[in-house]
């Protein structure tokens, strides 16, 4: 069969509810208001059902459906009981391989869009992050995932079709699921996948990171502030990744604080850092203050980067809660079907959680200091949103990172 199916992949834990997925793997991103409009209504009238059929059915079982899209990889969920399993394949492959694009609902999801994109605005940690990507890299990873409204308005029933002919092939998709068993999805999977086109690999799109500056005056009393370095090889050198995600936790924010855990994040050194392959420092102050913030995330960011000023203690503390954090996030079936569909597109297998449980534990003060020092020696890319008058220059702030 052309899809990827490994053997017990998908014996992860059984449970009364099953979650299904599929990920497209996108070997050269094009653009983004296609991905856009894509996942917004990908539940959609298909060769065999009209669109009100594909709701009822969903509807008829109880099913929860969704989709989301990064600038690698689009997914399709569909979450259910598991007697519904032949129903889930059926409809979720069916959406996926066979879609109907007519111009009027494509005009449709296009309104949508625009709303989207309208509403996304009042997010500038969201601004930040897109803008981060375009001023940092050159090529395909500097193409914004937010579609513009320029862009929208080519977008038609014939942009659609050529965008999933060109990406939904074989090798780029795999279909994944949680809390069922292996050989009852391939019976069921197996006749709809069996006829897909063995189409050789397209050539991967190269991106290159250069670091840069963006900046956007807009009417706030807040500076929003973002800086990021590279993190060369992202999630193919394991143990670089590995130590990023203790990094995350050690540097605080995101999983390791929230205002509903008392305690949680009260060792924490920053606010967020998060890695996709480079690490993103967000700041939030008011614009007087933005020169303190920019001082701060530097001296915290040397400080770990020197030997011998990250504890034994202060690790332990956040590989434990790190490895916290990932079972906790795999006890969602959602999450569990995403993993395994995102694992085999990046490995190309499923590691056991036994592995990077592992991975984890082994992460040394030596390994933190190094990859810190590393990140920190890689071009700065900075972006800021609000009130960017007190926003210092790039070189001064780049000059902060190279002391040596």
């Amino acid at each position: 069969m052309a899809l990827r199916l490994p053997q017990k992949l998908l014996q992860i834990q059984l449970h009364p509810l099953d979650c299904m997925l599929i990920v497209v793997q996108f070997m050269r991103v094009r653009v983004a208001s296609v991905l856009h409009t894509s996942w917004n209504g990908w539940l959609s009238r298909t060769r065999q059902i009209g669109a009100i059929c594909g709701v009822r059915e969903v509807e008829a079982i109880g099913g929860n459906v969704s989709a989301s899209a990064s600038r690698e990889q689009m997914g399709y969920t569909y979450d259910a009981l598991k007697t519904y399993l032949p129903e889930m394949v059926e409809v979720l492959i069916d959406c996926v391989r066979n879609p109907v694009f007519l111009d009027w609902e494509v005009n449709e999801q296009v309104k949508k869009v625009k709303a989207e994109i309208a509403e996304a605005c009042n997010n500038p940690q969201g601004l930040l992050l897109e803008a981060i990507h375009s001023a940092g890299y050159s090529g395909a990873l500097a193409i914004s995932l937010m579609a513009s409204e320029s862009a929208l308005n080519y977008i038609n029933s014939s942009v659609l079709e050529e965008f999933v002919a060109e990406n939904y092939t074989a090798p780029r998709m795999v279909l994944a699921a949680s809390g069922v068993e292996h050989e009852d999805l391939v019976s069921y999977a197996e006749p709809l996948l069996s006829d897909l086109p063995k189409v050789p690999h397209a050539e991967v799109p190269k991106s290159v990171y250069v670091g840069g500056d963006y900046r956007c005056q807009a009417d706030s009393a807040s500076t929003h502030l973002a800086l990021a370095f590279e993190v060369p090889g992202g999630w193919h050198k394991e143990k670089d990744a590995m130590a990023l995600t203790v990094l995350q936790m050690l540097m605080g924010g995101g999983g390791s604080f929230s205002a509903g855990g008392p305690g949680k994040g009260m060792y924490s050194r920053l606010c967020l850092v998060s890695n996709s392959p480079k690490v993103n420092i967000f700041k939030n102050k008011g614009s007087d203050f933005v020169m303190k913030a920019v001082d701060l995330a530097a001296r915290e960011l040397l400080t770990v980067a020197t030997p011998g000023q990250v504890g034994q203690v202060e690790l332990d503390r956040a590989k434990q809660a790190t490895m916290s954090a990932v079972l906790m996030n795999l006890e969602s079936r959602m999450v569990a079907s995403e993993d395994i569909g995102r694992q085999i597109l990046t490995y190309g297998e499923r590691k056991p959680i036994e592995h990077f449980l592992k991975a984890v534990y082994e992460v040394t003060v030596e390994d933190i200091a190094s990859l810190a020092e590393r990140i920190i020696s890689s071009p700065l890319t900075m972006a800021s949103w609000g009130d960017v008058l007190h926003v210092p220059s790039y070189e001064s702030v780049s000059r902060k990172f190279n002391t040596k």
